[in-house]
């Protein structure tokens, strides 16, 4: 059965590329079905969360700080430097106000943990790669409501104590629960839970990204100007996020699996956080530049990953 589980589990993995733009479509499509199941997202996705966090451990971390510029200039680009660019350049390009609200959140959010699959995929640092996601996801909450304040605060109205409580549920919580879980069992609760939780994770991965999008389905028209704009600046953000993150690989001296990771948390963003936030806490087409990021982000990780990441293994 675990044999079974696990080819299930890597699977759904490989396909993620293809299943978060499915999850979207189902969004569309069947909103009057997916639509039930938002009052369920924030325990299904701290399910999600629950899960990743299962294979962190304290010990990583110790042991990934060691070296703190990586780390500093991880954290300096992503919620620094990307998010001011998402702002200036959604402004420049004539966006709606919510629109433009919609690309500071996603830009402001934490790395994705879907992240670490990829990280396992190129052969990168995992203890790197999961000391970004654990600390990302830990100041999350802090994070995240002050970079939209500062940047967007005097044009919306913004419950920055809403955001960080959800985020706090979501993410915060369930990560730590997990890691003390993992470090009290000396990994034996992750061995034996984790083969049914990986694939189960996944799954309602699907289920969030499809019943945050189907509130939204029938105010975006994906033949309008609008969409193809906020479309083509999603593209370029997301790429510009992983060129600089192989930027500060350079720029730190971090070679072969420390780059790989560094590529891979600076440049994917936990979207469907961001996507709960942005359709719980503000206007409908906040969430545009979101939805529009799950679309792509998994399939520019995939093509990038292959063009910018250099492994002498490879």
């Amino acid at each position: 059965m675990t044999a079974i589980l696990h080819k299930l589990n890597d699977l759904l993995g490989r396909l993620i590329p293809v299943t978060t733009p499915l999850a979207v479509a189902l969004g569309f499509f069947f909103p009057e079905i997916f639509g039930q199941f938002r009052p369920f997202v924030p325990w299904l996705f701290g399910m999600m969360t629950f899960s990743g966090a299962l294979r962190l451990k304290t010990s990583e971390l110790g042991n990934a700080v060691k070296n703190p510029l990586p780390i500093f200039l991880f954290f300096f680009s992503s919620h620094v430097l990307m998010p001011a660019a998402a702002f200036f350049s959604s402004s420049s390009v004539s966006l709606t106000a919510d629109v433009i609200t919609g690309f500071v959140l996603l830009f402001a959010g934490p790395t994705g943990v879907s992240g670490f699959i990829w990280v396992a995929i190129f052969k990168g640092d995992r203890a790197l790669g999961l000391t970004l996601i654990l600390l990302d996801t830990l100041l999350a909450p802090l994070i995240v409501p002050a970079t939209v304040y500062f940047l967007r605060g005097a044009d919306i109205a913004m419950d920055m104590s809403g955001i960080a409580l959800s985020l706090l549920l979501m993410i915060v919580i369930p990560t730590i629960l997990g890691v003390a879980f993992n470090e009290t069992s000396r990994g034996k609760i992750p061995d034996i839970i984790c083969p049914y939780l990986d694939p189960l994770s996944k799954i309602c991965l699907i289920m969030v990204i499809a019943a945050n999008t189907s509130p939204v389905a029938h105010n975006i028209k994906f033949n309008e100007p609008l969409v193809w704009k906020a479309a083509l600046l999603c593209i370029v953000l997301t790429v510009s996020g992983f060129l600089l993150a192989k930027l500060n690989g350079i720029i730190s001296r971090s070679g072969g699996e420390k780059s790989v990771s560094l590529i891979i948390s600076g440049g994917i963003r936990n979207s469907s956080a961001v996507m709960t936030i942005a359709v719980t806490f503000f206007p409908e087409m906040t969430v545009l530049p979101t939805l529009l990021s799950v679309i792509f982000q998994q399939m520019i990780t995939a093509l990038l990953g292959k063009v910018i990441i250099k492994r002498k293994d490879n």
